[in-house]
């Protein structure tokens, strides 16, 4: 029996080069995506790239005092986020400060104006009717389809998509609409008339729709020219398109449905925002539509939800759609298969949860009667920061020239091996933090890089309790090969446990604060997992390559594993007593 487990131990320690070889693809594969992506060095946080800092400070309007809340508060932050976060500004951070403050911290960059320009303005969401849609040229155009929910209740989009296979309804059965794909009728149509219903089809007030040859030809051919060049895969256009259009005017949009991108031609408001009550996502136990979002108007909204989709239930797709519009794009737009009053709708169709909350939540904060005021807007500059970088730079390698000088002096030949880990670590963080920038928004300040400095000194430890196992167990008698392996269990017991804790310490860190503290908390938690990965995927392997070298393996006196100056004891040897006879009474003649 013990033969094989020590065939067993003996594979087990002889391809230590297979833990090597896989860390060291790792910082190759990290490597070269970081150069395909182009992002070769981390993001930058305001304080360390510079940029405008503005204090925006809610106020109610008359009677609405409560609407200020921690919910409303905090939507309005989302809001924020995604404004900015699509105008590509690096690392733009939104949060609450108080009851009634949100601090928007806006870096340096080619958008920054134009993301202080709009970050404070009041969201404005509004119901259109479609009156063209069409995919951006070189993309599929997406076939919309409809099938009834098991409840008739409407179909529609997901929240951020605008979604051309959906349906509205009240909840009432009726039979599915199925809607037909955009074409060269749909430009007839539209040509023939301007609005979204036909000239026999009655309009709110029961007179029949104006078309467009009504004596409107002029501004309906430049709308119709702006709708023709519009292209939505243009990420100038598409934040310019609709902009400055008031209410009662048509305009253009642009909303994404997927991977394609669909350009809107709409019609005037139909029914404001701040005109529904409530809006919920819920989900469908009785049919098979799954998670969708419930409105309610109030009166006002409910009269004129009715009245336009009365109207636009005549008309064929898209003709017989309403645009969402949030801030001048499409977020879903759903068609109406019949008539809705009652002032409650559903939105349904192919819905995650958080597609059905996001949805709802945009349509919540357009009834929102909040506005913001800016307090304060503080511009900084980077040199400030830029100094402070260099200051803890030239602490940090301070700080690492000492951990080197000890590992020298006291480990001697080990400390090969301990610079050789902080050097792997350095390369994974930094690629690691680089790959995050653009992925996630992480962004480089100067918490975070207190983090990675203090992520030194946890590095350093993981070797130190590793080197000082395999000192004992020397200093016990045994040979450096078995050493390592026998240190190796106890020292990766103690490496886990106090990883573990500053891991817990940083997430607890992380979720329990806000803003540039997050950056610390998250860079330490990184750096402390990737020192796991590093003492067992290098240190520990490495070590047990180098233990099969005479240099180490024999004790040489610069080492840093020598016999002699560990005062390792000499290996117990058990003596035995030479055989003899018996032992008996002596015969006094033999004395």
């Amino acid at each position: 029996m013990a033969a094989p487990k020590k065939g067993r131990n003996a594979s087990a320690q002889s391809k230590p080069g297979r833990s090597l070889a896989l860390i060291l693809i790792a910082i190759v594969a990290l490597t070269g995506g970081m150069f395909a992506s182009g992002h070769t060095t981390p993001r930058l946080g305001i304080d360390l790239a510079g940029g405008t800092s503005i204090t925006l400070t809610a106020v109610p309007e008359k009677g609405q005092e409560s609407a200020i809340n921690k919910t409303n508060m905090n939507t309005a932050v989302d809001i924020m986020n995604r404004r900015v976060n699509g105008l590509g500004v690096s690392e733009a951070e939104v949060q609450t400060q108080g009851d009634k403050n949100i601090i928007v911290n806006i870096p340096k960059g080619t958008n920054s104006r134009e993301a202080r320009d709009q970050v404070g303005t009041t969201a404005k969401l509004y119901f259109r009717p479609v009156l063209q849609r069409e995919a951006v040229a070189g993309s599929a155009t997406p076939t919309p389809s409809a099938s009834p929910s098991g409840s008739g209740s409407p179909s529609a989009s997901s929240t951020g998509k605008a979604g051309a296979g959906d349906s509205v309804s009240s909840g009432s059965a009726s039979p599915s609409a199925t809607a037909t794909s955009q074409g060269r009728a749909v430009t007839d149509a539209l040509k023939a008339d301007a609005t979204p219903s036909t000239s026999s089809s009655p309009n709110a007030s029961g007179s029949p729709s104006p078309s467009a040859s009504s004596g409107s030809d002029a501004a309906t051919d430049k709308l119709q020219k702006e709708y023709a060049a519009l292209d939505c895969a243009n990420p100038k256009q598409r934040a310019a398109a609709g902009k400055g259009a008031k209410p009662g005017q048509s305009t253009v949009a642009c909303g994404q449905d997927g991977e394609v991108w669909s350009k809107f031609l709409l019609g005037p408001v139909a029914v404001d925002g701040t005109e529904i009550k409530k809006a919920a996502a819920t989900f469908n136990t009785q049919s098979a539509a799954g998670w969708q979002v419930d409105m309610t108007f109030n009166s006002s909204g409910s009269d004129k939800f009715g009245d336009i989709t009365a109207k636009l239930a005549q008309q064929t797709s898209p003709l017989n759609e309403f645009a969402i519009v949030l801030d001048d794009k499409v977020v879903s737009h759903p068609y109406v298969q019949s008539a809705i009053t009652g002032g409650n709708a559903q939105i349904s169709g192919s819905f995650t949860q958080e597609e059905a909350e996001s949805l709802a939540n945009m349509l919540s904060y357009g009834a929102l009667p909040l506005t913001f005021k800016e307090s304060s807007v503080t511009t900084v500059t980077a040199a400030l920061g830029g100094e402070q970088l260099q200051a803890g730079l030239i602490a940090g390698a301070i700080g690492l020239a000492l951990v080197v000088l000890y590992l020298l002096v006291y480990y001697r030949g080990l400390s090969f091996i301990a610079i050789l880990s902080l050097l792997v670590s350095a390369a994974l963080t930094y690629t690691i933090m680089s790959l995050l920038g653009p992925t996630i928004g992480f962004a480089l300040n100067l918490p975070a890089v207190c983090g990675a400095i203090v992520a030194i000194g946890i590095t350093a430890d993981s070797f130190i309790v590793y080197f000082e196992r395999v000192r004992d167990e020397i200093r016990e008698g045994r040979t450096l090969r078995p050493a390592v392996e026998r240190a190796w269990p106890r020292a990766r017991r103690t490496i886990l446990v106090s990883d573990f804790v500053s891991f817990l310490a940083a997430a607890v860190l992380f979720v329990v604060t806000v803003g540039k503290v997050q950056g610390f908390a998250f860079t330490l938690g990184l750096t402390t997992l990737l020192d796991v990965v590093v003492v067992f995927l290098f240190t520990k392997p490495l070590l047990t390559l180098l233990a099969r070298r005479e240099f180490f393996a024999g004790g040489h006196k610069w080492s840093g594993l020598d016999p002699k100056r560990l005062g390792a004891k000499p290996p117990l040897r058990r003596t035995r007593r030479p055989a003899g006879p018996a032992a008996g009474p002596v015969d006094p003649k033999e004395a």
